[in-house]
């Protein structure tokens, strides 16, 4: 294809003309299941070179090879008999192929990319020239391969700005930043429980690759990650990003982490390393507090992923997950639990205070990046405020956070020092004791100075609004029982 960087132009600009088509999610959602099959196509070509009795689960009418492609003898489906196709013989059959415990992963990836998957487009002839543009990418050839998976780094970029898919894109800059001190090593198994697309595990990979030197290393490294994905469009795409990154049985499951006890967990379900930035703000079924203990029980979404990571981290594993203000302010109940469990349990050892944007525009909510290990419990914790770097009043879509931004982290890591700025501690330690008797569990510190300069998203506002309620409820109700128990536990 000779040019790739016009690619998701191309596309775009057909499906403009769909009727059917409404809006960036469900364009980029149309071209994603094109992708996996193309990918998929490919994949099967070479599984075929190296194994002469492979046998494909997608039958072959259905095989891309066998309907998408057009050989320019005029033969092509296309218009109304080519949605036909689609709509009433290759979704039903992608839906429902036979699937059970005995299917090698490889193969039960298609069945599950498809379960909830839609065609959305509805002119046929539109249809086959967005097929058309896909199938001109040359997977066979490897500096194309190489090439187009840049390109797709662009598509899932596009989430950002497709109104609630964002909430699956972490911005390739904190991820690599993340797994670069992580400092992945040959035979680790590292998970994200709530993947998306899978970033975190394209950036484990990325750092993993340079420590692969032989075919024992080769192995491990293919075998090195395990992700979950409760949302069928993000599962879709992180499993073609991992055919793409050369992962042929890709670990990854189309679930809900959420809905298993946590109490469940064996020593067979737990990892060296895990990176995640888990979903907040969000809302589960009412039973799904059931499966955690009544003290870590709690209605947000991140709250549960940080028990889910407490109890799935090996003895001396390493997680870096990020989270919202909202856990290191919280002092209700269940973060408090949380937070008495993972001081008391883990070492919490460095809180990195992320700008606000840095997520922007899908939210404005500051987040924060959490790096403990299972190594006993916590002493000290450095907390360090990366401040928006010079030139810079914010992020945005056209100026999105660099892995060169954390230059001065990285550049602190290694030597930490207490620093001040403007009278504000910018950078400074803090003993548990002093977290936890001297600030009662509120690990909102380090933070930014000029609150009021911070513009909420309506949404965002609202969210912090709740947080902050219920930390003062949960302060308030504090307060009185010890009036209560001072005046002898009599009522005025």
């Amino acid at each position: 294809m000779s040019n790739l960087s016009g690619f998701v132009k191309r596309i775009r600009d057909i499906m403009r003309n769909d009727p059917g088509i409404n809006g960036d999610a469900q364009r980029i959602e149309q071209i994603s299941w094109m992708l996996f099959l193309k990918v998929y196509d490919a994949k099967e070509q070479d599984w075929m070179f190296d194994d002469e009795d492979y046998e494909s689960i997608i039958p072959d009418p259905c095989r891309w090879g066998n309907w998408a492609q057009d050989d320019k003898t005029g033969k092509a489906m296309t218009g109304d008999k080519l949605m036909d196709f689609v709509n009433n013989t290759l979704f039903p059959t992608l839906k429902k192929l036979p699937v059970d415990a005995t299917t090698p992963l490889k193969k039960a990836i298609v069945q599950t990319t498809f379960a909830d998957a839609n065609n959305y487009m509805k002119d046929g002839v539109l249809l086959r020239q967005v097929i058309n543009i896909i199938d001109e990418l040359q997977l066979d050839d490897y500096e194309e391969s190489h090439a187009f998976g840049e390109i797709y780094e662009s598509i899932l970029k596009e989430l950002q700005s497709a109104g609630s898919a964002g909430e699956f894109y972490t911005p390739r800059a904190v991820t690599d930043f993340m797994a670069q001190m992580i400092d992945p090593q040959i035979g680790e198994h590292m998970a994200d429980y709530a993947c998306g697309t899978g970033g975190f595990i394209t950036s484990w990979l990325k750092e993993l690759r340079k420590k692969v030197h032989t075919t024992e290393d080769e192995n491990a490294y293919s075998q090195s990650i395990y992700g979950i994905e409760k949302k069928q469009f993000p599962y879709m795409l992180c499993i073609t990003n991992m055919l793409l990154h050369d992962l042929d049985v890709p670990e990854v499951y189309h679930d809900n982490t959420l809905l298993r006890d946590v109490l469940d967990y064996t020593d067979d379900d737990k990892v060296d390393v895990i990176l995640m930035n888990p979903p907040y703000g969000g809302s589960e079924k009412a039973d799904v507090k059931n499966h955690f203990p009544d003290d870590l029980a709690s209605s947000e979404t991140a709250d549960l992923f940080m028990s889910v990571i407490m109890y799935r981290l090996k003895k001396n594993g390493r997680a870096a997950v990020i989270l919202p203000d909202g856990f290191l302010f919280g002092t209700d109940n269940a973060k408090i639990n949380i937070k008495k469990k993972l001081l008391s349990e883990f070492n919490l050892h460095t809180v990195i205070r992320m700008p606000g944007s840095v997520f922007s525009p899908y939210t404005s909510i500051t987040t924060n990046i959490l790096f403990f290990d299972n190594t006993g419990a916590t002493e000290k914790t450095w907390f360090y405020r990366l401040d928006m770097p010079d030139g810079y009043k914010h992020f945005s879509k056209t100026k999105p956070m660099k892995l060169e931004h954390f230059a001065p982290v990285v550049e602190w890591w290694n030597n930490r020092q207490p620093m001040t700025i403007d009278g504000f501690d910018k950078a400074r330690c803090f003993t548990v004791q002093e977290m936890a008797e001297d600030l009662g569990y509120n690990l909102d510190l380090c933070g930014f100075p000029h609150e009021e300069e911070e513009i909420l998203d309506p949404l965002d506002l609202i969210h912090r609004y709740e947080e902050q309620r219920a930390s003062l409820n949960a302060e308030i109700d504090r307060v009185l029982a010890e009036i209560t128990a001072k005046l002898g536990g009599q009522q005025p």
